[in-house]
């Protein structure tokens, strides 16, 4: 329990120190930015407003795809709305900034407009991230369909209720009417500056803390939504200490904003990446056990003749396919008097003979108990009696000593071998052959390799 403790807190203690230094670089860039141009163009925040729209939308779909695909996961579809709904919001601010479609409308901006549309924004992210955390603690349990409804219905009605509020309470409407940015001197209004902006930070804190404690930073995907809950707070304290709405703290809020959502979008890609690699380990080995002899890890009876076949459909005189049946001499005697362990050590260290013993592209197959088969493509009969030959040889001169224990006395084998020059044989005649070649070198006294004619 101590080391578990200590391995939390020093993830804690990894990820703060994480941020520091990711938080101490954006900042640096934006300053040495700032040496280079003195001002910015209005046209700037609803460039960089643009970006993080795309990049919200592109972080919803990811939700919903993964939610798609894992069902327990219903905390995503919280998150995919929280991005959903700052996106939806986003279009509201670039409402307010006609001239970034509208060249003749420099000078119509509504600051008060694009700032309630941002307080409107954190608060919807801030208490969906709040309800994916608690969301979070839910993966483990059976829920039902009901409660997938209820959830998704639940935070559709937030997101849509937090959006019409933020239209109504904007110009938009005359429904209502808050002023957080006075549109002639672009100074801060009392309650943004003294309330609002402060509400927010306390909402994104308690976000942050709800989402370390109950994830506990521990995995990739939650370093960056706890980091993206430490990229609003700073940006948010920036404002706080910002003048008015065309100053460098609201440039700075934005550009920040847009370049770690960036960095969390790298993030989550790289997170598809494992999973995709993960998942393709996992594919690859499923398909190597559904090949594979569970026992000696060579190639099984289906998969043997499978290749077979398609060799067999190029098989000519110039590129003849031979076919080495195999068997191990009193076998049975070995199980027997050693027991069925040390006959399983005896397959195992013949199958490891048998692959180190032909080309990579060769095919070395467990067909039977302690039958075994090799193909050996664009190989001619002299020199597939050749390599049956070497086989044999190797392994009489391996005795309990020389093999590490692995074999309890001097083993041999008896193999047959047959050479296909043309593909009018099915894979099955052909084994026939060489099956009865081995057991034509059984009957005449073991091992010894035989030439089927």
């Amino acid at each position: 329990m101590i080391l578990i403790n200590r391995y939390i807190k020093n993830r804690y203690v990894c990820f703060c120190m994480g941020c520091i230094l990711v938080i101490g670089i954006l900042n640096a860039l934006y300053l040495k930015l700032a040496e280079w141009v003195p001002s910015f163009s209005p046209l700037l925040f609803p460039t960089l407003t643009i970006f993080l729209l795309v990049f919200h939308l592109f972080i919803a779909c990811f939700m919903v795809m993964r939610y798609g695909c894992d069902r327990r996961r219903l905390y995503l579809i919280a998150i995919a709305f929280a991005f959903v709904g700052s996106a939806l919001l986003m279009v509201g601010t670039l409402s307010s900034f006609p001239a970034w479609l509208h060249y003749y409308k420099r000078d119509a901006i509504n600051y008060n407009d694009a700032m309630v549309f941002f307080s409107f924004r954190h608060l919807l992210m801030s208490v969906l991230f709040t309800a994916s955390s608690v969301l979070y603690t839910l993966r483990h349990r059976p829920l039902s369909k009901m409660f997938h409804v209820a959830v998704v219905s639940g935070v559709v009605l937030f997101t849509a209720s937090i959006v019409t509020l933020a239209w109504l309470y904007s110009s938009k409407s005359p429904l209502f009417r808050v002023d957080l940015i006075d549109n002639e001197t672009l100074q801060f209004m009392t309650l943004w500056s003294q309330v609002i902006n402060i509400i927010l930070i306390i909402l994104w804190t308690g976000t942050l803390l709800a989402l370390m404690i109950i994830t506990r930073v521990r995995d990739l995907f939650w370093h960056a939504g706890n980091f993206l809950c430490v990229c609003y707070i700073v940006t948010l304290t920036m404002l706080l200490f910002g003048g008015h709405a065309e100053d460098f703290s609201w440039y700075r809020a934005r550009l920040f904003e847009t370049v770690a959502t960036l960095l969390i979008i790298f993030v989550l890609l790289y997170d598809v990446f494992n999973l995709y690699r993960a998942s393709t380990l996992k594919y690859q080995q499923s398909y190597q056990n559904s090949i594979r002899d569970p026992l000696t890890r060579l190639y099984n009876r289906s998969y043997f003749y499978e290749s077979l076949t398609q060799a067999l459909t190029k098989a000519n005189a110039n590129h003849p396919v031979s076919v080495i049946v195999s068997d191990l001499d009193r076998f049975k005697r070995i199980n027997d008097c050693y027991g069925h362990l040390q006959g399983d050590k005896v397959l195992m260290f013949v199958a490891n003979l048998l692959m180190d013993s032909v080309r990579p592209h060769d095919i070395a197959a467990r067909i039977g108990g302690e039958e075994f088969v090799l193909m050996l493509a664009n190989t001619p009969s002299d020199a597939a009696r050749q390599v049956a030959e070497r086989i044999r040889l190797h392994l009489s001169s391996f005795d309990k000593a020389s093999s590490g224990g692995q074999l309890p006395e001097t083993i041999t084998i008896s193999m047959g071998v047959f050479t296909a020059e043309s593909g009018a044989m099915s894979p099955e005649e052909c084994v026939e052959c060489a099956d009865k070649a081995m057991y034509e070198a059984k009957e005449t006294g073991r091992n010894r390799v035989v030439v089927f004619h």
